[in-house]
Protein backbone atom coordinates (compact mmCIF):
# COMPACT_ATOMS: atom_id res chain seq x y z
CA UNK A 1 0.00 0.00 0.00
CA UNK A 2 3.18 2.36 -0.22
CA UNK A 3 3.09 5.10 -0.75
CA UNK A 4 -0.32 5.63 1.39
CA UNK A 5 0.91 3.62 4.13
CA UNK A 6 4.41 5.92 4.36
CA UNK A 7 1.53 8.48 5.79
CA UNK A 8 -1.54 6.15 7.25
CA UNK A 9 -1.34 2.70 9.09
CA UNK A 10 -3.58 0.35 7.00
CA UNK A 11 -5.75 -0.61 9.66
CA UNK A 12 -6.64 3.56 9.07
CA UNK A 13 -6.80 3.52 5.76
CA UNK A 14 -11.00 4.28 4.86
CA UNK A 15 -13.55 2.29 3.15
CA UNK A 16 -16.68 4.26 2.69
CA UNK A 17 -15.45 6.49 4.12
CA UNK A 18 -14.82 5.09 7.51
CA UNK A 19 -11.36 3.29 8.49
CA UNK A 20 -11.03 -0.22 7.83
CA UNK A 21 -10.55 -0.62 11.62
CA UNK A 22 -14.14 0.79 12.32
CA UNK A 23 -15.59 -1.95 10.36
CA UNK A 24 -14.07 -4.81 12.13
CA UNK A 25 -14.90 -3.09 15.14
CA UNK A 26 -18.75 -2.87 13.53
CA UNK A 27 -18.90 -6.58 12.23
CA UNK A 28 -17.72 -8.18 15.93
CA UNK A 29 -20.48 -6.12 17.53
CA UNK A 30 -22.96 -7.42 15.69
CA UNK A 31 -21.95 -10.93 16.79
CA UNK A 32 -21.93 -9.63 20.33
CA UNK A 33 -18.21 -8.75 20.84
CA UNK A 34 -18.17 -5.80 23.53
CA UNK A 35 -14.42 -5.59 24.05
CA UNK A 36 -11.66 -4.57 21.37
CA UNK A 37 -7.86 -4.58 21.93
CA UNK A 38 -5.91 -3.51 19.25
CA UNK A 39 -2.26 -4.50 18.87
CA UNK A 40 0.17 -1.09 17.09
CA UNK A 41 3.37 -0.18 17.04
CA UNK A 42 4.67 2.94 19.15
CA UNK A 43 5.81 4.57 16.08
CA UNK A 44 1.89 5.11 14.86
CA UNK A 45 0.93 6.00 18.95
CA UNK A 46 -0.77 9.76 17.50
CA UNK A 47 -2.12 8.16 14.70
CA UNK A 48 -4.70 5.26 17.11
CA UNK A 49 -5.03 8.29 19.55
CA UNK A 50 -6.41 10.98 17.15
CA UNK A 51 -8.45 8.05 15.86
CA UNK A 52 -9.59 7.29 18.96
CA UNK A 53 -10.53 10.53 20.15
CA UNK A 54 -12.32 11.27 16.41
CA UNK A 55 -14.42 7.76 16.55
CA UNK A 56 -14.87 6.53 19.57
CA UNK A 57 -18.54 7.86 19.88
CA UNK A 58 -19.29 6.43 16.62
CA UNK A 59 -18.10 2.93 17.60
CA UNK A 60 -20.79 0.50 18.96
CA UNK A 61 -18.77 -0.38 21.54
CA UNK A 62 -16.69 2.19 23.70
CA UNK A 63 -14.46 -0.59 25.44
CA UNK A 64 -11.71 -0.50 23.02
CA UNK A 65 -8.15 -0.45 24.22
CA UNK A 66 -4.69 -0.08 22.29
CA UNK A 67 -1.57 -1.76 22.73
CA UNK A 68 1.75 -0.49 21.24
CA UNK A 69 4.69 -2.62 20.53
CA UNK A 70 8.21 -0.89 20.75
CA UNK A 71 9.42 -2.80 17.98
CA UNK A 72 7.89 -5.62 15.36
CA UNK A 73 7.28 -9.17 17.34
CA UNK A 74 5.95 -10.65 14.43
CA UNK A 75 2.29 -11.40 13.59
CA UNK A 76 2.15 -13.45 17.05
CA UNK A 77 4.52 -11.70 19.44
CA UNK A 78 2.84 -8.81 20.51
CA UNK A 79 0.08 -10.51 22.02
CA UNK A 80 2.50 -10.86 25.27
CA UNK A 81 1.12 -7.65 25.49
CA UNK A 82 -2.39 -8.78 25.66
CA UNK A 83 -2.17 -11.26 28.00
CA UNK A 84 -3.76 -9.61 31.18
CA UNK A 85 -6.20 -7.92 29.13
CA UNK A 86 -7.59 -11.33 27.65
CA UNK A 87 -7.82 -12.79 31.23
CA UNK A 88 -7.51 -16.20 30.33
CA UNK A 89 -10.18 -16.05 27.56
CA UNK A 90 -10.68 -17.26 24.12
CA UNK A 91 -9.82 -14.39 21.84
CA UNK A 92 -10.95 -13.89 18.24
CA UNK A 93 -8.03 -12.58 16.45
CA UNK A 94 -8.22 -10.38 13.23
CA UNK A 95 -5.86 -8.67 10.87
CA UNK A 96 -6.67 -5.29 10.74
CA UNK A 97 -6.28 -4.31 7.06
CA UNK A 98 -9.03 -6.11 5.46
CA UNK A 99 -12.99 -6.54 5.17
CA UNK A 100 -15.10 -9.15 6.28
CA UNK A 101 -18.65 -10.59 6.84
CA UNK A 102 -19.95 -13.47 7.24
CA UNK A 103 -21.49 -15.58 9.96
CA UNK A 104 -18.87 -15.20 12.56
CA UNK A 105 -21.76 -17.17 14.71
CA UNK A 106 -21.35 -20.53 13.25
CA UNK A 107 -17.63 -20.39 13.12
CA UNK A 108 -17.30 -20.03 16.71
CA UNK A 109 -20.56 -22.84 17.55
CA UNK A 110 -18.06 -24.97 15.01
CA UNK A 111 -14.74 -24.11 17.19
CA UNK A 112 -16.73 -25.18 20.20
CA UNK A 113 -18.04 -28.75 19.05
CA UNK A 114 -14.46 -29.19 18.31
CA UNK A 115 -11.18 -30.03 20.35
CA UNK A 116 -8.66 -27.70 18.33
CA UNK A 117 -6.83 -24.83 19.72
CA UNK A 118 -7.26 -22.11 17.12
CA UNK A 119 -9.56 -22.48 14.26
CA UNK A 120 -9.02 -20.31 11.12
CA UNK A 121 -11.94 -18.55 8.83
CA UNK A 122 -10.83 -20.01 5.37
CA UNK A 123 -12.71 -18.30 2.21
CA UNK A 124 -13.11 -19.38 -0.93
CA UNK A 125 -11.12 -16.87 -4.02
CA UNK A 126 -11.08 -17.14 -7.61
CA UNK A 127 -7.18 -17.57 -7.54
CA UNK A 128 -5.11 -18.60 -3.83
CA UNK A 129 -2.10 -19.06 -5.64
CA UNK A 130 -1.38 -15.34 -3.88
CA UNK A 131 -2.15 -16.66 -0.12
CA UNK A 132 -1.92 -19.02 2.07
CA UNK A 133 -3.70 -22.34 0.99
CA UNK A 134 -4.57 -25.21 3.71
CA UNK A 135 -4.10 -28.87 3.08
CA UNK A 136 -7.13 -30.15 5.28
CA UNK A 137 -8.55 -33.92 6.35
CA UNK A 138 -11.65 -33.50 7.02
CA UNK A 139 -12.06 -30.18 8.81
CA UNK A 140 -8.52 -30.25 10.33
CA UNK A 141 -5.73 -28.10 8.82
CA UNK A 142 -2.36 -30.49 8.24
CA UNK A 143 -0.30 -28.20 6.88
CA UNK A 144 -0.29 -24.50 4.77
CA UNK A 145 1.12 -24.07 1.15
CA UNK A 146 2.24 -20.25 1.02
CA UNK A 147 1.55 -18.99 -2.60
CA UNK A 148 1.48 -22.91 -4.19
CA UNK A 149 1.31 -22.97 -7.87
CA UNK A 150 -1.05 -25.70 -7.98
CA UNK A 151 -3.21 -25.43 -5.01
CA UNK A 152 -5.22 -28.23 -3.65
CA UNK A 153 -8.24 -25.80 -3.38
CA UNK A 154 -9.57 -22.31 -3.48
CA UNK A 155 -9.96 -21.58 -0.19
CA UNK A 156 -7.42 -19.28 1.50
CA UNK A 157 -6.03 -18.23 5.40
CA UNK A 158 -8.69 -14.90 5.49
CA UNK A 159 -6.85 -13.68 8.63
CA UNK A 160 -9.23 -14.27 11.48
CA UNK A 161 -8.63 -17.12 13.88
CA UNK A 162 -10.48 -18.19 17.20
CA UNK A 163 -7.50 -19.06 19.88
CA UNK A 164 -7.98 -21.03 23.07
CA UNK A 165 -5.83 -19.46 26.14
CA UNK A 166 -3.54 -22.72 25.91
CA UNK A 167 -1.93 -20.71 22.84
CA UNK A 168 -0.81 -18.15 24.97
CA UNK A 169 -0.15 -19.84 27.93
CA UNK A 170 2.47 -21.89 25.81
CA UNK A 171 4.07 -19.73 23.94
CA UNK A 172 7.14 -18.43 25.22
CA UNK A 173 7.45 -14.91 24.73
CA UNK A 174 11.27 -14.72 25.71
CA UNK A 175 11.66 -15.25 21.85
CA UNK A 176 11.74 -11.82 19.83
CA UNK A 177 9.88 -13.03 16.92
CA UNK A 178 6.81 -14.90 16.57
CA UNK A 179 4.82 -15.62 13.60
CA UNK A 180 1.20 -17.47 13.83
CA UNK A 181 1.83 -17.98 10.54
CA UNK A 182 5.08 -19.96 10.77
CA UNK A 183 5.46 -20.79 14.60
CA UNK A 184 2.06 -21.43 16.09
CA UNK A 185 0.31 -23.21 13.21
CA UNK A 186 2.37 -25.56 11.90
CA UNK A 187 3.13 -26.68 15.55
CA UNK A 188 -1.11 -26.78 16.72
CA UNK A 189 -1.10 -28.72 12.93
CA UNK A 190 1.35 -31.71 14.43
CA UNK A 191 -0.95 -31.83 17.18
CA UNK A 192 -4.33 -32.17 15.38
CA UNK A 193 -5.66 -29.03 17.25
CA UNK A 194 -5.76 -26.78 13.86
CA UNK A 195 -9.02 -26.60 12.48
CA UNK A 196 -10.91 -24.78 9.25
CA UNK A 197 -13.67 -23.22 9.12
CA UNK A 198 -15.28 -22.23 5.57
CA UNK A 199 -17.34 -19.74 5.31
CA UNK A 200 -20.65 -20.08 3.27
CA UNK A 201 -22.16 -16.83 1.50
CA UNK A 202 -19.44 -14.84 3.24
CA UNK A 203 -17.59 -11.45 1.68
CA UNK A 204 -13.93 -10.71 2.24
CA UNK A 205 -11.54 -8.03 0.85
CA UNK A 206 -7.90 -7.96 0.90
CA UNK A 207 -6.89 -4.17 0.81
CA UNK A 208 -3.21 -4.79 1.21
CA UNK A 209 -2.58 -3.18 -2.10
CA UNK A 210 -4.10 -0.58 -4.38
CA UNK A 211 -5.92 -2.90 -6.80
CA UNK A 212 -7.69 -5.03 -3.79
CA UNK A 213 -7.79 -1.24 -1.81
CA UNK A 214 -10.20 0.27 -4.58
CA UNK A 215 -12.06 -3.02 -5.23
CA UNK A 216 -13.24 -2.50 -1.88
CA UNK A 217 -14.51 1.04 -2.20
CA UNK A 218 -16.42 -0.13 -5.21
CA UNK A 219 -17.84 -3.11 -3.91
CA UNK A 220 -18.38 -3.19 -0.05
Amino acid sequence: MRPITYEIPKPLIPVKKKPIINHLIEFFAKHGVKEVGLLASREHEDDFRRWKKTWLDELPTDKVSIFYEEKPRGTFGGFEYLKDWAGGDQLLVSNGDDLKDFDLGDMIKAHNEDDSHATLLLMEVPDPRKYGVPVMKGQKINEFLEKPENPPCNYINAGLYIIEPDVMNDTDFSKEYIMFEKDIFPELAKKGKLSGFKAVNGRWFDCGNLESWEKAMMEW
